[in-house]
């Protein structure tokens, strides 16, 4: 039970965002459910992402509405919050993955609810949709879910795709089949896996870049040769051979001088005051 216990936190830990997230959805909900039902209208009223509210008072209706839900099945988003978004935090990291769903929740509530607009502008929709109750963690959800797809195996990689797109495009495409309306909370959650997916940018920040050749110590002339006349060993590779150091380019007079102090080493009777030899006697 102790061992259970220790995996299950550091699973906690290592995605804080998302059961950070998690906990106050718990506590909102518990909050849904000891209110009465006019006064849960009124509080998810003044917190929905309605017309009225982006138009007179945006930031503040967009950052609460991503704390409640409909007062039910907070359960369920514990498993697919555990699901979808604690891998993606783990491997964005809590910045990432944020940026991630601040930028799914507000471009498919502003898509969605400017759809909404343009229904009860043409009377598609009535008038009264414009203080509509539009809660919830669902487009934030579905653009993490988005960019899940490049954390996919690649053989895996369409499965899930499919899978996603069946999910966001069937509540669009099943009324139009029957002759009925979709909602706009249906293209929003379109709309934000679209941008989920358009966030692939955003996984190749931050990357630890390959240590080029340059970077690397440079190997021994000597040990190059030893791989090369040591018929055990195998082939050397070419990284290895581009990294042995350049030889070193000598100057003219400095070789000259060099080659005197050899043949002075080499023939003593060449040395300064050293013995005179019988092949220079006059």
């Amino acid at each position: 039970m102790r061992t259970t216990a220790g995996v299950v936190w550091r699973y906690v830990r290592s995605a804080p965002g998302t059961y950070l997230w998690l906990a106050v959805l718990f506590v909102t909900t518990v909050i849904a459910h000891r209110v009465a039902p006019d006064q849960l209208t009124h509080i998810l009223q003044n917190r929905s992402t309605n017309l009225r509210h982006l138009l007179h008072n945006p930031l503040p209706s967009l950052f609460r509405s991503a704390f409640w839900i409909d007062g039910n099945g907070w359960f369920l988003y514990a498993i697919v919050f555990s699901l979808i978004h604690a891998p993606v935090e783990r491997w964005l990291g809590t910045a990432r993955w944020v940026a991630v769903v601040v930028i799914a929740h507000v471009t498919a509530t502003y898509i969605s609810q400017g759809i909404l607009l343009w229904a009860i502008d043409s009377g598609r929709a009535p008038q009264s949709d414009l203080a509509v109750i539009d809660i919830g963690v669902s487009y934030g959800l579905a653009g993490v879910a988005g960019i899940l797809v490049y954390r996919i195996a690649r053989r895996w990689r369409w499965l899930y795709g499919g899978a996603l797109a069946v999910v966001c495009l069937t509540p669009i495409v099943w009324p139009l089949v029957h002759g009925t309306h979709f909602t706009f909370t249906d293209i929003g959650h379109l709309c934000a896996a679209i941008v989920g997916l358009a966030c692939y940018p955003i996984t190749r920040i931050g990357r630890r870049r390959p240590r080029v050749v340059g970077d690397l110590p440079p190997v021994s002339p000597l040990l190059v040769e030893h791989m090369t006349t040591e018929p055990a060993l195998p082939p050397v590779s070419p990284h290895l051979l581009e990294r042995m150091p350049a030889p070193a380019v000598t100057p003219p007079a400095r070789r000259r001088r060099m080659m005197g102090i050899h043949d002075r080493l080499r023939r003593p009777h060449l040395r300064r005051g050293g013995p005179v030899g019988p092949d220079v006697v006059g």
